[in-house]
This record gives C-alpha cells, sequence and structure tokens, in this order.
C-alpha cells in the first residue's frame, strides 16, 4: 500500500495564501476602501501620503475605491436653512429685537475650498457672524417704525445683498433672508400702532371725500343733461302742438270703457273736457 502524500504545487499554494491574504485585508478595511457619495453631497479626499487635500478633483454621487490609508471628507451642497435672534440699534439709538431666517448652501465644486480655509463649521465661523454684522450696519440706517411697516422688504434685500458679497467670497451662496419677527420696545410698539392708525383713517377720509366729490360731479352732470333735454322739449312744444297732443289724450280717454260726458270746446286753450268719470 502507497502512503505517499500528494506533493503541493508551490505556485499554487502561493497563489492561495495571496488570495486568503486580500480577501482578510477587504473583509477587515473594506469601510476603509470603499465609500458611497449620497444624493445632495461632494466628496473630497484627503490624500495622507500624497499631496493632502485634493479641492479640485470632486467625488461625484455614487460608490467609489480609495486606499485604506486616504480619508474622505464629504459636504452636504443642498439649501440649508437656519435661524439667528439679535439686538440691534435702530438710528434714532432704540434697541430692537429682531429673529432672522436665512437659506444657503456651499457652492458646488467649492467645498474643498471650504474645508482648507474655514472648515465644515464654516456656518457658525462665517456665516452667523457675518449676517449679525451686516444687519446691524443695516437696520441703524433706518428708524424703528420703517422696520416695523413701510421700509420691512426694503430692509431684508439690503441685508440679503450685502451678506451675500461677503459671503461668496468665502465660497458660499446665501440663497434670501427674511425678517421673521420685530419686536420693539411697548411704548414705542404702541405709539407707531397708533399712528398707523390714523393714517389709515385719514386715508378712509380722503377716500369718502374723493368719493363725495364724484357723486357730486355726476348729478351735476346728469342734472345740466336733463336741463339740456328740457330746454330742448320747450323749443319744440308750441301751443298747436299741445292742443293736438291734447285732443289726442281725450279722444283716447273718451274711447274708454268708463262712462263720461265729453264738452267740446269748453277746457282751457279750447280742449274738450271730460266730465262724469266713474
Amino acid at each position: 500500500m502507497n502512503n505517499k502524500q500528494p506533493e503541493i504545487n508551490p505556485k499554487k499554494a502561493t497563489f492561495l495564501l495571496t488570495l486568503a491574504f486580500f480577501g482578510i485585508f477587504i473583509v477587515l478595511f473594506s469601510s476603509r476602501l470603499f465609500y458611497t457619495i449620497p444624493q445632495g453631497f461632494e466628496g473630497y479626499m484627503f490624500y495622507t501620503f500624497g499631496n493632502g487635500l485634493d479641492k479640485e478633483n470632486v467625488k461625484g454621487q455614487g460608490f467609489h475605491l480609495k486606499f485604506p490609508w486616504d480619508n474622505l471628507i464629504k459636504y452636504d451642497i443642498r439649501i440649508q436653512e437656519n435661524m439667528s435672534t439679535m439686538e440691534v440699534l435702530s438710528k434714532n439709538g432704540l434697541t430692537i429685537a429682531m429673529e432672522l431666517s436665512y437659506r444657503y448652501s456651499p457652492m458646488v465644486g467649492k467645498s474643498g475650498y471650504i474645508e482648507e480655509s474655514i472648515g465644515s463649521n464654516y456656518h457658525d465661523k462665517i456665516i452667523i457672524p457675518e449676517i449679525r454684522s451686516v444687519s446691524r450696519e443695516v437696520i441703524g440706517e433706518y428708524l424703528p417704525e420703517e422696520l416695523y411697516s413701510t421700509k420691512r422688504e426694503t430692509i431684508e434685500d439690503e441685508i440679503f445683498e450685502k451678506t451675500l458679497v461677503a459671503l461668496i467670497q468665502k465660497n458660499i451662496k446665501l440663497d434670501a433672508v427674511l425678517i421673521r419677527d420685530v419686536t420693539l420696545p411697548q411704548t414705542l410698539q404702541a405709539a407707531i400702532e397708533k399712528k398707523l392708525k390714523q393714517e389709515q383713517e385719514a386715508l378712509e377720509y380722503d377716500f369718502k371725500i374723493e368719493k363725495a366729490q364724484k357723486e357730486a360731479t355726476r348729478l351735476e352732470i346728469e342734472a345740466r343733461g336733463k336741463a339740456k333735454a328740457n330746454d330742448i322739449l320747450d323749443a319744440s312744444l308750441t301751443e298747436n302742438v299741445l292742443r293736438d297732443k291734447g285732443i289726442e289724450a281725450t279722444m283716447k280717454l273718451s274711447e274708454s270703457p268708463n262712462s263720461k260726458v265729453v264738452v267740446v270746446g269748453s277746457g282751457k286753450d279750447g280742449l274738450p273736457l271730460i266730465l262724469g268719470n266713474n
């Protein structure tokens, strides 16, 4: 009986060992080898043994491969909304509490520059200080009643435009700025509301006066029209015409079924006179 063990092919053994090594390597480092960029994000690679952060080559959505020693940095490039509450001074030195909401996002393809110069917490480092600084600057040019009523949209636009210019230089896009709430000192708010009410009443009074004037004009035109019509009618009604019309009307009355007595020539101007109506 032959008990000789089968010889193992060295090349085959090396291949199997190499395959096993890579299998174990992939299992242990799979989370470091593969990555996915979700919808609404973009990625940047930091090459540990290279030139560091690659700001130019943007990793788009989907599945990717990388070396386990390199680091992926992901940025949400969708529009985000946040709010800020602050106290500002108006043109006349009064303190106003104001609540702003604003929408922003990193500029597409520029998040790598944000990461290098600012970091992922760019909202706290750049956006909040900038929008508060601009808001104080803009509102300092207006009176409280203007912020409370007539100039609100203008102030929003000014804050938006000035903040936009500053943030674009940092590769951040500003989408909108809205004044959500304004709180004035109670006495000032009451005075402004009273003033607005008086202005509204004055506008209403002016409207009533204008309406009355238009109605008077209409009645005057109507009266002139009637007077002119009467003048034309008077000019056309001679005595003979009136007599003929009276005779015509009298004849129609005499033909009615009611009993009556017609006296010809006994009425005014020689018109027939009808007596005895029942």
